[in-house]
């Protein structure tokens, strides 16, 4: 078995870092732009008197990012060459994310709106495999540039029911060539960029039922479709809209896969972005623990460095530790996804994602106690990567639903999908 990283993989780390430092670095150190990375960061990114969504120049500066990494050919690495990607596999996507989030803060790469140099373009994926041919001629250029006009969010949570999402009460009857939709979404992140809204309805079965929930891409200008708020979060600024659906009419070439069938794009939704999310946690987690150990060899109290004393020293320890195992596991993974299918190995996706952003608060944790007042502060980045990596303790999962996850499947209450080929 060989555990080193695949040579075109490592080399493409030092063509991402050179990018980064040529290009994208001067951007951010652009007109202030820095003011969207250092303490200033909440304030610079919120409008804060138009709900606390993202303001239009922090979401201009991504933009242009993207924009710039899409034309170095960058941002499509996960996407099949004839598009423009470098058909990315699992494995390289978890070994590029964790580097990338293993620098820290920065334009290159930023998990508070999923934005990266790198692109995790979920949406666009989700066309490439559940969309027909007029669908993927009308959305697919656009879901991966991020044109808003083309782009789409996940109208899965409701108010009322969250991890259980077989029991969700929007509906959708069907009357002719069209469909009426009623009920409520909560937690649609980015919507107030989108032009559509994937909404996930039940037209069949019965609640708790796997089968009969469709998924419909709904124009956000749909009469009966509004906004009602913007969830207001431990870390600012929201895209994270509620709204409600009252006798919504879309037609029925508006459903994105099978009809009944809308919950299997909700599981690959999950299980690829969970083990890229493992993956950026741990890089996050990673960044943490090295700056606490920099900090610690060069702060000298009562005149002597903080590194010498063990109570500095185990915590850390015990961190890197977690962070090594926690590595082999997340390659090891993401290869045998690539090698024997996504659903394959969920149980071992599960114990990666939850563990991962665990790990990544606990190490952002531990920095702020290294670092003492300043570490409190917002002059370190520190108190951001622990309110935001928490989110992901309870987003897509929480951890309690993805230890019940393997749970299903180590008891034999739950069937894993059979590798390829057996």
């Amino acid at each position: 078995m060989n555990f080193d990283i695949p040579i075109e993989i490592a080399n493409y780390l030092i063509e991402l870092d050179t990018f980064i430092e040529k290009t994208i670095r001067p951007l951010e150190q652009k007109d202030d732009n820095i003011r969207f990375f250092d303490h200033r960061r909440e304030h610079a990114r919120t409008d804060w008197d138009k709900g606390g969504v993202p303001t239009e120049d922090w979401e201009a500066l991504l933009a242009e990012a993207k924009q710039l990494a899409d034309e170095a050919g960058h941002f499509r690495f996960a996407m099949p060459k004839e598009y423009g990607g470098q058909d990315g596999s699992n494995l390289a996507m978890s070994i590029i994310r964790e580097h990338l989030a293993a620098k820290g803060l920065g334009l290159h790469n930023d998990l508070q709106n999923e934005h990266s140099i790198v692109g995790n373009t979920v949406g666009a994926l989700l066309m490439l495999a559940y969309g027909n041919d007029a669908q993927k001629a009308e959305y697919l250029e656009g879901l991966i540039k991020g044109n808003p006009d083309k782009s789409f969010a996940f109208g899965i949570t409701e108010p009322d029911h969250g991890s259980d999402a077989t029991h969700m009460e929007t509906t959708a009857v069907r009357e002719g060539e069209e469909w009426v939709i009623n009920g409520s979404k909560t937690w649609n992140t980015g919507i107030h960029a989108c032009g559509f809204d994937l909404i996930f309805a039940r037209t069949s079965g019965e609640a708790g039922d796997g089968f009969g929930i469709t998924a419909f891409l709904v124009p956000m200008d749909s009469d009966g479709l509004k906004i009602e708020e913007f969830l207001w979060t431990f870390n600012m600024p929201s895209d994270h809209g509620t709204v409600s659906l009252k006798n919504v009419r879309v037609s029925n070439s508006s459903i994105l896969g099978e009809e009944g069938r809308g919950l299997a794009i909700v599981q690959h939704f999950f299980n690829e972005n969970r083990i890229r999310q493992a993956a950026s946690s741990l890089g996050a987690a990673q960044y943490c623990v090295n700056e606490a150990v920099a900090y610690a060899k060069n702060r000298k109290p009562f005149g002597k460095a903080l590194a010498v004393n063990q109570g500095i020293q185990f915590p850390l320890v015990e961190l890197q530790t977690q962070c090594e195992m926690l590595r082999a596991f997340i390659r090891q993974t993401a290869w045998q996804m690539d090698k024997y299918g996504a659903f394959s190995v969920s149980d071992k996706v599960s114990m990666c994602n939850y563990w991962s952003n665990r790990l990544c608060c606990q190490a952002a944790d531990q920095a702020m106690q290294v670092h003492g007042g300043l570490g409190y502060s917002r002059h370190k980045p520190f108190e951001h990567i622990y309110r935001h990596h928490h989110r992901y303790r309870i987003t897509e999962g929480t951890e309690e639903i993805q230890k019940r996850r393997v749970a299903g499947y180590m008891f034999g209450f739950m069937k894993q999908q059979k590798p390829k080929g057996m």
